[in-house]
């Protein structure tokens, strides 16, 4: 599942025109679902009301086409917005919530942070898969937290962005018949091969076909082609060059990005790269 930028417009505002056609390009890549307002989505850059208008429109698009999973990211340290946006996801139609940790309080023990996502899954009118990304949220998500809330009824799995290799069993072994996604993409042989479903994936905004075609071969010589793209992928500042090429293959209209992040990635090397291994994927 795309990581989905958010489209805006020169002024900031939704871009519907470009969200239609980004759904498009990744339906025409067989993806299996969208997650909306993550961290690829500016997530925390947005207000509550935006991620309200983004999901409804996500879903409209959705239901107009082939019938994506539509996730809403929910990235706020405050519990009752946490909540809010759970209902107005379920209000949407969508098919869930992917929630963070509430990363601005770092110093609170993992007992009051075990006792927030309680509080939030047990409330949530939809699906919840739980987002552990330290490098951003300062809190790694032990397997033995996450098996305790595993009998939650909305508790449906969770996205580990850590890129370590060492989460793999124990998270699959505290979370039977639960959904994992990797955020890193380069690891997905290694988790497709512990039991894992696949990724919900930031590079798959511009490689969403490749990657696509990846899951059903991770150790095939398509993979040695795709690896070192995926890193010169990763290394480049995110969402901003995945804006970029986007808006060179006619897919946003603009690249705009919100504050504190800067539009401006120069990306023809990396899009030199995509096409001399995959074509002209984007045109």
């Amino acid at each position: 599942m795309p990581a989905a930028v958010t489209p805006m417009t020169s002024e900031e505002k939704l871009d519907v025109p470009s969200l239609m056609r980004l759904f498009g390009w990744f339906e025409a890549a067989q993806v299996d679902g969208v997650v909306l307002a993550g961290t690829n989505g500016e997530g925390p850059s947005l207000g509550p009301y935006e991620k309200k208008e983004l999901i409804q429109k996500g879903v409209q698009i959705r239901d107009s086409g082939r019938g994506l999973r539509v996730i809403l990211g929910v990235a706020t340290p405050s519990l009752e917005e946490a909540k809010w946006l759970a209902k107005q996801a379920y209000q949407a139609g969508a098919d869930g919530i992917l929630l963070m940790p509430p990363s601005y309080f770092r110093s609170a023990p993992l007992e009051g942070v075990e006792a927030w996502f309680r509080e939030v899954v047990t409330s949530s009118p939809v699906p919840v898969w739980l987002y552990n990304f330290p490098r951003m949220t300062g809190y790694e998500l032990p397997s033995e937290m996450l098996g305790r809330l595993s009998s939650l009824e909305q508790f449906k799995g969770v996205k580990d962005s850590s890129g370590d290799l060492a989460n793999l069993v124990p998270y699959r072994d505290a979370l039977p018949g639960k959904e994992l996604f990797v955020g890193d993409e380069t690891i997905l042989p290694e988790a497709l091969a512990a039991g894992w479903q696949g990724s919900i994936s930031g590079a798959a905004n511009v490689l969403a076909g490749p990657l696509r075609r990846a899951l059903e071969a991770p150790t095939s010589p398509f993979w040695t082609l795709l690896e070192p793209l995926l890193n010169s992928v990763r290394a480049m500042p995110q969402p901003m060059a995945h804006k970029a090429l986007l808006k060179r293959w006619g897919i946003l209209a603009e690249d705009a990005v919100r504050l504190p992040l800067l539009q401006g990635t120069p990306v023809e090397s990396l899009e030199e790269h995509i096409f001399a291994a995959f074509g002209p994927i984007g045109t």
